[in-house]
């Protein structure tokens, strides 16, 4: 989403900003071109020439310094930017953006934007606790502006508390949500991802080789395009993607509780998980030694979750949530795939194979995927990263609620951008 867009950065005069060449860094590696901008005091702390190094760009500093071509170049800046970030966001900048001052090179351009506006604010707890920044950041966030919440740690000061520059990859997630096309902002989606586990005893479990990657990747990408996203995981080592609400469950019955609460307000539910379709009917309370172990072990059905929320959304004559399935199949992959979307009362389902394949399934970083809808007609995808095939997926379910709720505005949603 980055490639090809202008992202002005404004850099402040704070001990954090020895971490900002990474995320430049970052940006670029996406294909971002990136403009720095430097407030005096900045200066004071890199070298200018690292941020001319790391962004391929000349840096501007000097507001009154002759332009490259004639024009009014922070009027130039602003009205090429698709994204401002202000990182590190210290107080002062905070104070004079809040106020509508234009006192150098990056208060003034600021002033002249019309993209979305990132502050990440780095600072001591005690000045990020005052309450004339508390003031500013609130009128900040009233003028449309979003500023993210520092990270709590330990402090360049040796304090303790709010005010740490978060991450790059907090910040970064920040970046592509506002670069990406808000074509899901204000749409409540639930994900579910990963493999249950169905216990014999406290330490053994029939389960399934899944990693979750596919639904982390979902979800990743619904909160990319500006959703509300819940992630409903079993075991998995993956980190959760930022901007994720994340709920961890172990038994498919932990997840038809977890889904319980969260289907009812959502506009979107993806089933990516692959929950275990039977379990031990009985569970021991200890390790059973080897002994003791019955090898003619009885099975029940666990629940089918996805048929459950497909009928109630049935009963309820409803279009939402928009309903989306996979189907992993070892055989039959797209004659599977259509039987299990109009038994379930599925919008879509996304069928992969899962055996003689060894870049799709478990477990890969790739997916060879075919999208079906109602109609049955099948799109089939070329071997795609699992992010790449998230994307093809949500830009399907974009196009039905586009369907139900008519065409969207550029930029995000339905309301433009802010």
């Amino acid at each position: 989403m980055p490639a090809g867009r202008t992202v002005l950065l404004g850099a402040c005069g704070g001990i954090a900003l020895y971490k900002v060449p990474l995320l430049i860094s970052r940006l670029r590696e996406l294909g971002a071109d990136v403009q720095v901008v430097m407030t005096e005091a900045a200066t004071k702390f890199v070298s200018p020439l690292t941020f001319q190094t790391v962004s391929g760009n000349p840096v501007h500093t000097d507001l009154f310094a002759p332009p490259e071509r004639w024009n009014v170049e922070h009027v130039a800046l602003a009205e090429r930017a698709d994204l401002a970030v202000v990182a590190p966001a210290t107080a002062n900048i905070i104070g004079q953006a809040a106020g509508g001052l234009a006192e150098d090179f990056l208060s003034t351009t600021l002033l002249a934007l019309t993209c979305p506006v990132l502050f990440v604010p780095a600072m001591n707890v005690n000045m990020y606790g005052h309450p004339a920044v508390k003031r500013n950041i609130e009128t900040l966030r009233g003028f449309g502006h979003e500023v993210m919440e520092p990270d709590t740690g330990r402090l360049a000061s040796g304090s303790v508390g709010a005010g740490r520059y978060p991450e790059t990859e907090r910040i970064l997630a920040a970046c592509l949500r506002l670069l990406g096309p808000g074509d899901f902002r204000g749409v409540k989606v639930v994900v579910t991802a990963g493999p249950t586990r169905e216990p014999f005893d406290p330490v053994r479990f029939v389960s399934n080789p899944s990693t979750g990657r596919m639904g982390y990747a979902l979800a990743a990408e619904a909160r990319e395009r500006g959703a509300e996203v819940v992630l409903v995981s079993g075991p998995s080592e993956l980190p959760a993607p930022h901007e994720v609400r994340l709920v961890k469950v172990t038994t498919t019955a932990e997840m038809r509780e977890a889904l319980a609460g969260e289907t009812e307000s959502a506009g979107v539910v993806v089933m990516a998980a692959a929950p275990a379709d039977f379990a031990p009917a009985r569970a021991a309370g200890r390790k059973l030694k080897k002994g003791e172990l019955d090898l003619n072990v009885a099975f029940a059905l666990t629940p089918d979750i996805i048929r459950e929320v497909g009928e109630k959304k049935r009963a309820a004559g409803s279009s939402r949530p928009i309903l989306v399935g996979f189907a992993a199949e070892t055989h039959d992959l797209l004659a599977s795939a259509r039987a299990k979307l109009a038994a379930k009362n599925l919008d879509l389902i996304v069928a992969n194979p899962v055996a003689g394949d060894a870049a799709a399934g478990f477990g890969s970083e790739t997916n060879r995927i075919a999208i079906l809808g109602r109609d049955g007609e099948a799109e089939e995808l070329p071997l795609l990263s699992k992010r790449e095939a998230a994307r093809a997926v949500f830009d399907r379910v974009a196009r039905l609620l586009d369907q139900t709720n008519g065409p969207r505005t550029e930029g995000g949603g339905r309301c433009g951008r802010a």
